[in-house]
């Protein structure tokens, strides 16, 4: 592995203007990475990975690395870029195992993070590198909200989360209550009542769309959230469609390929997949089967029928009469995206939401009540990991600089 690693780094050509950096939504200092690395500076290497994305071990798995760091490599342009991920992955977790330095100086100042997703964890980190006394809520019994209930095993370990808690979280100090949903027995104004001065939301999003069609409340149909939550539970039987093309189908249609499904086929609205192609020949490669253009219509006991669909003038989508056609299949899943669920929003005054339900916040994370914050998902929708890590270190700087004003007008 460390040959591999080393020999792939020598490839690097150290670009004066590094695209690799430009195309890294976290702008990660690929070439300065690289060059420590192949000093023998393995150890300031993974600070710097470490200083810049507290989740570099995360995203050196998961992130959308053809169409970023790698997908602006020069030397992709006429044969193969050079593999930052693999690079990132053998720095960061080579390193992660070194990291015993203990919690910082406190200020005395109290923050709460609701979530543990991608947003919440880069926020508790930063504002615990600052000295503040960080709580994360969380409504599961274990870290890392849509890390490790909406990614695979096999495209991110558990073992990754479990590390990182340890790691960043246990010996930073940094507090976790698991089991606890903001929003029923505790409530954003107990916790203001309590002392804290500045609270983040970063619930993320899991409440499934609805297709809103015939047949969807029937016993073999599944929303892809539930199911990569806790695919185990799920008996599919050997002949599954799933309803959707995107990153989140792949996982599905790759996850209930190794839970026994032998027939598996995902059904598209366009002439392509929206899935990164990376995750679609994976797919391809693991056996699972492409249907396009084609729109649900009904779903029955015996599977889905769809129709044809083309684009008219206006560019819209109409299906194409006479085409309808039921696809056999012993279980259903639908994978069209997710929203926020409305726990925190119903229970409390003064946060706004938009028409998709989604909180309204500015640039730096400043909602439309003082002292709370929020990023990620809950606020974007969807997005990759690593644009919610981007985003949240601005937020978290903007937190910092709340609580030091709040903290300087009681002083006075």
């Amino acid at each position: 592995m460390a040959n591999h690693v080393v020999d792939e780094a020598k490839r690097c050509l150290n670009c004066k203007v590094p695209q690799c950096q430009k195309g890294c939504p976290i702008h990660t200092n690929i070439p300065k990475a690289i060059s420590l690395l192949l000093e023998g500076d393995l150890d300031d290497a993974g600070w710097m990975l470490f200083e810049n994305n507290p989740l570099t071990t995360v995203c050196s798995l998961v992130c959308n690395h053809e169409n970023q760091c790698e997908g602006h490599c020069i030397l992709g342009k006429k044969g193969a870029p050079v593999h930052f991920s693999t690079i990132e992955n053998y720095i960061s977790s080579t390193y992660s195992s070194k990291m015993t330095k203990g919690p910082a100086k406190s200020n005395g100042i109290k923050t709460a993070i609701i979530g543990s997703g991608p947003a919440g964890l880069t926020i508790a980190v930063i504002l615990a590198r600052k000295g503040y006394d960080v709580t994360i809520f969380d409504s599961r019994d274990k870290i890392g909200d849509v890390l490790r209930y909406g990614i695979p095993e096999f495209r991110l370990p558990k073992k990754v989360l479990d590390d990182f808690e340890h790691r960043h979280l246990r010996m930073k100090g940094i507090k976790v209550r698991p089991n606890t949903t903001i929003g029923g027995a505790i409530g954003i104004d107990d916790l203001f009542r309590d002392g804290y001065k500045a609270i983040f939301i970063g619930t993320g999003v899991w409440q499934p769309n609805a297709l809103h069609i015939k047949g969807e409340t029937f016993g073999n149909v599944h929303f892809a959230i539930n199911y990569l939550a806790n695919p185990d539970s799920y008996h599919l039987g050997q002949n599954v469609i799933v309803i959707g093309a995107g990153n989140a189908a792949m996982d599905v249609a790759r996850t209930a390929v190794r839970h026994g499904a032998r027939q598996l086929t995902c059904f598209s609205r366009e002439a392509t997949v929206a899935a990164s192609h990376t995750e679609y020949e994976y797919a391809r490669l693991e056996g699972v089967d492409f249907e396009y253009c084609k729109a649900p219509v009904e779903i029955t006991d015996e599977g889905v029928i769809f129709c044809d669909i083309q684009t008219n003038e206006e560019g819209f989508y109409e299906p194409v009469a006479g085409t309808e056609q039921l696809y056999r299949a012993d279980s259903v899943i639908i994978s069209i995206s997710q929203g926020p669920k409305d726990k925190i929003v119903s229970t409390t005054t003064g946060i706004e939401t938009n028409k998709r339900g989604l909180l309204v916040a500015d640039e730096t994370g400043h909602t439309t009540r003082d002292g709370i914050f929020a990023s990620g998902d809950v606020v974007k929708g969807a997005r990759t990991v690593v644009e919610a890590v981007a985003h949240s270190k601005i937020v978290a700087e903007a937190m910092d600089e709340y609580m030091q004003k709040v903290k300087n007008e009681s002083e006075k």
